[in-house]
């Protein structure tokens, strides 16, 4: 077989690391691989299909699958996770101190479809009372980020979103003109010892509390090939699926070792062993069956918020052979 060699945009992360350099070799593909900053990775997929295999956010990619754009194929590779009660932030001292103290308030975001919004506001009306008609949305650049929608959006009735441009998020938080943000990554100024932005949810036991109860483990971005690339070759999708599998497994095993520190924190071979058994002895599982409970509480989500315009099903995410193989 005739190698294919694969622009790649990923993050350089330790579970991708194998197929990064060679030493998980893939039988008929050869990688060229980039790591820019997600967001330039989503921008530049998205509008340019820049490279064959690319990590893409899940908000964005249901947006589109609805919409009727089916040019990027997903696979159930689940790349980066995370919980999503901590991306919450308000003003130390600010009179917000629980979640539903947003109800009536003004909260800001950096555009609706960024997949960390997403599960906020699904975390604030499930598990906290807070309706999207309960809060004034504000869309902004937080801190400095490239903001925006890739196309429109399909609000649900009574809600209301306003974009700004005369300052950065961040700054409207810290001066108290606004009472909140949801955002994926800490904003401008958050790890100075004088930061007046807080973590509303600074405790991870919340969020083991409502993996306990609910089973979702928030899923970030997904791999995507493609269409036409997968299409030209059928084999690709199932072979790059197998192979991110055993990169994980690889870097799942490293950290559970005690021989040498790989990551440069204490107590890591401890921790990944508590979270391991958190989830059942999966801590991080790719394909639809160990992620149906997930996949199920965020396709919700984009339909009860406008980030799709029709209710999605799982099987419509990913393609039937990779379904089979995965479960």
């Amino acid at each position: 077989m005739a190698e294919l060699r694969l622009k790649l945009a990923i993050t350089a992360y330790d579970h991708v690391r194998d197929l990064l350099d060679g030493s998980l070799p893939v039988e008929g593909v050869a990688f060229d691989a980039q790591h820019p900053e997600v967001e330039e990775i989503f921008y530049r997929q998205g509008t340019a299909a820049a490279w064959d295999v690319a990590e893409f956010s899940m908000g964005k990619l249901l947006s589109r699958i609805a919409h009727g754009d089916r040019r990027l194929l997903a696979l159930p590779v689940f790349v980066s996770r995370m919980f999503r009660h901590s991306a919450i932030y308000v003003r130390r001292g600010g009179p917000i101190r629980t979640p539903p103290d947003l109800a009536g308030r003004r909260v800001g975001v950096p555009d609706w479809t960024q997949t960390a919004v997403i599960y906020g506001r699904g975390i604030l009306q499930d598990e906290y009372g807070v309706r999207l008609e309960d809060v004034h949305w504000l869309v902004g650049n937080v801190s400095g980020e490239r903001a925006g929608e890739e196309r429109p959006l399909h609000l649900p009735a009574g809600v209301r979103v306003t974009r700004v441009d005369d300052a950065p998020l961040a700054a409207l938080l810290a001066a108290g003109d606004i009472d909140a943000i949801i955002f994926a990554r800490e904003p401008a100024g958050f790890f100075d010892a004088d930061s007046a932005i807080v973590r509303l949810l600074p405790d991870r036991s919340v969020e083991e509390a409502a993996y306990r109860r609910t089973g979702v483990f928030p899923i970030m971005h997904t791999l995507i090939v493609r269409r036409a690339l997968a299409d030209e070759h059928p084999w690709l999708a199932p072979r790059l699926y197998a192979a991110f599998e055993q990169a994980k497994r690889s870097s799942l095993a490293r950290l559970r070792s005690t021989n040498v520190a790989r990551v440069p924190l204490p107590w890591v071979a401890p921790l990944a062993a508590e979270s391991a058994s958190l989830a059942g002895g999966a801590p991080w599982p790719y394909g639809v069956a160990p992620n149906r409970a997930t996949l199920q509480t965020f396709l919700r989500y984009c339909f009860e918020q406008g980030v799709t315009e029709r209710p999605l099903a799982i099987d419509e995410l990913f393609p039937p052979e990779i379904r089979a193989f995965t479960g």
